[in-house]
């Protein structure tokens, strides 16, 4: 149970780290909210990218499989890293409308 509370922690820290840094730079408030989903494959996978064009329907499958056997913890965890993504572009709005401006 500590485990998880740390992983969600984590996880959440991270992503919101990650997309604030990202919203300051590239000034695009939900870019890593829309590519979160991407990156969380990628992180749940553990195949190449190149495979998806290469062996499309052998990664598509090893991919249903994974997601498939993921537990309620793992869910938990990668749910807290997209909240972390919404929280850190909602925070960029409220600091853009308060008149900072970042880069």
């Amino acid at each position: 149970m500590i485990q998880l509370v740390v992983s969600v922690m984590l996880y959440f820290v991270m992503f919101f780290g990650v997309a604030f840094i990202l919203n300051m730079l590239l000034r695009r408030t939900w870019l890593m909210s829309v590519l979160y989903p991407f990156v969380a494959l990628i992180i749940i996978d553990g195949i190449s990218i190149w495979e998806y064009f290469s062996k499309t329907s052998e990664a598509f499958g090893i991919l249903g499989d994974k997601i498939g056997s993921l537990a309620a913890a793992d869910y938990i965890i990668m749910g807290a890293g997209f909240v972390g993504t919404i929280v850190s572009g909602i925070t960029i709005k409220i600091l853009r409308k308060s008149g900072y401006r970042m880069f």
